[in-house]
């Protein structure tokens, strides 16, 4: 078995791999696997990895400290492996845009993914290692969107102090018309399902369905003083789209960014696959 163990650096290759790196190198080795460790520092990088490892079997390791990560090799994959509108095959299911992806699984480095935990993976070395070369795949949701990104644990839009309106609609149902303001929002699938202490819904990545939650703050206005409570709205479904009025910082697995026009994401049901013991 042939096992590439993929990490993503800064620049040019560093001082030599992580040890985490080598503990797991070691494990797949006590298991019997042919290793290759391989550093990708730019898109071309991870494609060689990806279509080497699509086009030989090979099993994939990716080597992350964070979500963004693990998010740009899945990008990468969906970018090298998703057919175009035109060559769309009869046998991907009605809901899906792109095939089964190939399974990866993920190495923590000095930090963990938190998707590691939304997902439930195996997080040593050695548990990585034995996962991988077990062959146990749990499929999962992904979210797309139309900026051409994907989205494995979920999006929070807004947050803190700073109101913002906008439009949101999840496929026929209307959660904000753009005229009320918002505290935040968030798109899940995985993780996100609460905001500054505030619970807002509670995802599965497993279950074919989009959550969406925005928190608005409400004003009752009684004899002596006014109070404000937040008010929490929940829908589920397969596609959300949100048109900001203005600019609003969101994050979008770990990444921060403004979202400064309408964006849309939406479902493909058990696209994704890792390995995991579960």
């Amino acid at each position: 078995m042939d096992v590439t163990v993929l990490s993503l650096v800064d620049g040019a290759p560093g001082c030599g791999p992580r040890t985490q790196v080598l503990a797991c190198s070691d494990a797949l080795k006590g298991l019997g696997a042919s290793v290759a460790l391989v550093d990708a520092s730019d898109n071309a990088a991870i494609d060689a990895a990806i279509d080497a490892t699509s086009s030989s079997g090979s099993r994939l390791i990716v080597a992350a400290d964070t979500d963004a990560q693990v998010r740009a090799v899945v990008r990468r994959a969906v970018r090298l492996l998703a057919p175009p509108p035109s060559k769309r095959p009869d046998d991907l299911p009605d809901d899906r845009t792109i095939p089964d992806l190939p399974p990866i699984g993920i190495l923590p480095l000095a930090e963990r993914p938190a998707i590691m935990g939304g997902l439930g993976l195996p997080v040593t070395p050695a548990e990585v290692a034995a996962a991988v070369v077990t062959g146990r795949v749990a499929r999962t949701d992904l979210l797309r969107h139309d900026g051409g990104g994907v989205t494995i644990h979920g999006v929070r839009i807004g947050g803190g102090d700073r109101i913002w309106r906008g439009k949101i609609a999840l496929d026929d149902v209307i959660l904000s018309d753009g005229s009320e303001p918002l505290v935040t929002c968030v798109v899940a699938n995985a993780g996100y399902g609460e905001a500054d202490g505030l619970p807002l819904c509670e995802p599965d990545a497993a279950d074919g369905v989009i959550d969406v939650a925005i928190a608005t703050p409400f004003v009752h206005r009684g004899f002596i003083k006014r109070r404000t409570r937040i008010e929490v709205r929940r829908a589920r479904g397969r596609a959300v789209a949100i048109t900001p009025v203005a600019d609003v910082p969101h994050v979008d697995d770990g990444t921060v960014t403004d979202l400064t026009r309408k964006r849309t994401w939406w479902m493909e049901r058990g696209a994704a696959g890792w390995y995991t013991t579960a």
